[in-house]
C-alpha cells in the first residue's frame, strides 16, 4: 500500500468534511472547496479523521491513491489555515505597492507591470529590512488553495528572475541564489 496514501488526514475543529457521489466538500473558517475523487478511489470520515482508499493494486490506483490523499490533506490545511508564499524584490529602484486589485511592480524595464490579483487570493507588499544586498521590498501571495498560491507566486516571480551576477531580481524568501564571478581581463 501507498506510504502517503495510508495515512490518515486529522480533522481540526472548525473544519467539516461531507462525501457527495464521487466528490468531496471541505468547508472551514477561510472557506470552501471542492474534488472531484477519480473512479476507484473511496474516501471515509470516522472519528474526525478523513481516510482514502484504493479500489486495486493497478499501477494507475496506486498513483492516484497518495495524490488525492495529498490534495484532501491540502484541502483540508487551506480551509483552516491557508497558505502563504513569501517573495524578496532585491534591486535598486525596485518596486512593488498593492494599488486597487492590482499588483504594480517597477523591476527596471521601461514599463510598469500591473498583475491582476484573481479572486480568492490576497497580495499585499512590505517594505522591510532584511538583511540582502539593495533589499527593497517583500510580496505576500496568501489563499486556500495551495496550487493556486503556488502558480501566482511562480508568474510574478516569472517577471523578473533573479540574475545570476548581480542578484537582483524577485526571488522565493526561503531560495537561495548563488552568484557567480564577474568576467575579468587580464
Amino acid at each position: 500500500m501507498s506510504r502517503i496514501g495510508k495515512k490518515p488526514i486529522s480533522i481540526p475543529k472548525g473544519v467539516g468534511v461531507s462525501l457527495k457521489a464521487g466528490a468531496v466538500e471541505v468547508k472551514g473558517p477561510k472557506g470552501t472547496m471542492h474534488r472531484q475523487l477519480p473512479a476507484g478511489i473511496n474516501v471515509e470520515v470516522k472519528d474526525g479523521v478523513l481516510q482514502v482508499t484504493r479500489r486495486d493494486d493497478s499501477k494507475e490506483q496506486r498513483a492516484l491513491h497518495g495524490l488525492i490523499r495529498s490534495l484532501l490533506n491540502n484541502m483540508v490545511i487551506g480551509t483552516s489555515a491557508g497558505f502563504t508564499r513569501e517573495l524578496d524584490i532585491v534591486g535598486i529602484g525596485y518596486k512593488a505597492d498593492v494599488v486597487g486589485k492590482n499588483l504594480v511592480l517597477n523591476l527596471g524595464y521601461s514599463h510598469t507591470i500591473e498583475y491582476p490579483i484573481p479572486p480568492g487570493i490576497a497580495i499585499r507588499a512590505e517594505k522591510g529590512k532584511k538583511k540582502l544586498n539593495n533589499y527593497v521590498a517583500t510580496i505576500f501571495v496568501e489563499g486556500i488553495d495551495k496550487e493556486q498560491v503556488g502558480q501566482i507566486a511562480s508568474e510574478i516571480r516569472g517577471f523578473r528572475k533573479p540574475d545570476s551576477y548581480k542578484g537582483k531580481g524577485i526571488r522565493y524568501a526561503e531560495e537561495e541564489v548563488r552568484l557567480k564571478e564577474s568576467k575579468k581581463t587580464s
